[in-house]
């Protein structure tokens, strides 16, 4: 052996020894926030889910309820509503049956959601053809690198649980569409909307995703047409059972409630969302610049107080950008140029551009944009099919930076949350 070749593989074992490292402390980053999941499930009290008391609703035959955990709820001919979508509440009902409405457990069962969450975007690599090391920061970095785990993490609180409810749904419908079980992946991207409305424009993502290998996007033959009848009738079900709920509870088949949050709370515990909903409206062009700086440019931001500016006082309740926290999305650039990542694009647009115009950017959260989750798994699709398949050795190579990124992303949501912790939530 020469010294040049000792040289080359004492540099490719340094090499070896530092991404070991990387992929060492992103475990350990990732076992933080497994730890902090245990730590808020132990720590659960219950009642703070508006969620059991929807649940609670079902359970005795009616749509409304006595009180309401939070500010956004509705009060409607004299009534008070949960008004988000139903399917959250039939997953609460079996804990919410045993336990009653002040039931705790809602970060046990997000937890799971997770889990599962996980375990579908470990399952879409492999069907995407990603290699084991791939698959597993490419799990790694949407599970804990994302708001993903942000929803799990904050399951107590009926906004992330519905949120935490629909991404697992999205997840598993993407799966569907792969394995071109379309039917499946239709009514599972209904349910998803029966969680998170916005998880509907995703439908003709899953259609251009479950196509088979050289068909066309858009043809009028009898096998395509019967593919988009098996992924749409499930959907035009669960719009339709959204309609009939509407009109139940208020009198409309398009009627949410949502109009009617800013009433329920005292003027003395308004906040900005309410004088919003009020003064502007539940959608405005007042708030583009906003969203926009908070979903796309804001960075990660402690306050800091005291006589001297040293006291840490509280993490920004408005979050970090997307490409702040989780800037491994940029990968996005990789996406193979073809009709799937033109319907990709199409509807991560519609629904993000949807959201810029809407009175709250996701409030509270702390370090991630969670509304990202309504388009983001589409995009992410994208993203590992182009990055981190065909060429090995360009995949072994884009790895790298991608773990860097990965790594980064999970350290900002352990900080996040050491602050919050540390704050107590403030």
């Amino acid at each position: 052996m020469t010294a040049t070749d000792a040289a080359q593989i004492a540099a490719e074992r340094r090499r070896f020894d530092r991404w070991t490292v990387v992929t060492a402390v992103a475990g350990a980053l990732a076992f933080a926030l497994v730890f902090a999941l245990a730590y808020r499930a132990l720590r659960e009290t219950g009642g703070s889910n508006s969620y059991a008391l929807l649940a609670h609703a079902y359970l005795h035959g009616r749509f409304f309820s006595p009180s309401c955990f939070d500010s956004d709820c509705a009060v409607f001919m004299d009534r008070i509503y949960v008004i988000f979508p139903p399917v959250p509440a039939l997953v609460a009902a079996p804990l919410v049956a045993v336990f009653g409405p002040n039931a705790s457990g809602f970060v046990v069962i997000s937890t799971l959601l997770c889990a599962v969450t996980g375990w579908s975007w470990w399952s879409i690599a492999g069907r995407l053809g990603l290699t084991t090391e791939a698959r597993a920061w490419a799990t790694l970095a949407f599970v804990f690198g994302t708001p993903a785990i942000y929803v799990a993490l904050r399951g107590d609180a009926v906004w992330f649980f519905a949120q935490a409810v629909a991404l697992t749904l999205v997840s598993l419908s993407i799966l569907a569409a792969l394995d071109r079980r379309i039917a499946l992946a239709g009514a599972l991207i209904g349910l998803a909307f029966l969680s998170r409305q916005m998880a509907l424009f995703l439908a003709p993502f899953l259609f251009a995703l479950s196509r088979p290998k050289g068909a066309k996007l858009i043809a009028f033959d009898r096998a395509t047409i019967a593919d988009a009848l098996r992924l749409g009738l499930p959907v035009l079900a669960a719009i339709g059972i959204y309609c009939l709920y509407n009109w139940v509870r208020f009198g409309a088949p398009l009627e949410t409630g949502y109009q009617y949050i800013a009433f329920y709370p005292n003027e003395a515990d308004r906040n900005f969302i309410t004088w919003r909903i009020l003064d502007i409206g539940l959608f405005s062009k007042d708030y583009l610049v906003f969203n926009v700086a908070h979903m796309f440019l804001q960075g990660f931001h402690m306050e800091f107080g005291g006589k001297y500016m040293t006291d840490i006082v509280k993490m920004d309740q408005m979050g970090t950008s997307l490409l702040a926290a989780s800037p491994f999305v940029l990968y996005l650039l990789y996406a193979r140029a073809d009709a799937k990542l033109l319907v990709g694009l199409l509807v991560a647009a519609m629904v993000c551009g949807i959201t810029l115009f809407y009175h709250s950017n996701g409030f509270s959260q702390h370090n991630v944009q969670r509304y990202a989750l309504d388009w983001l798994p589409a995009l992410y699709v994208l993203l590992l099919a182009g990055a981190f398949t065909g060429d090995p050795a360009k995949v072994a190579e884009r790895l790298k930076p991608f773990k860097l990124l990965t790594t980064y992303a999970i350290a900002l949501n352990v900080a996040a949350f050491g602050v919050v912790a540390i704050t107590k939530g403030a």
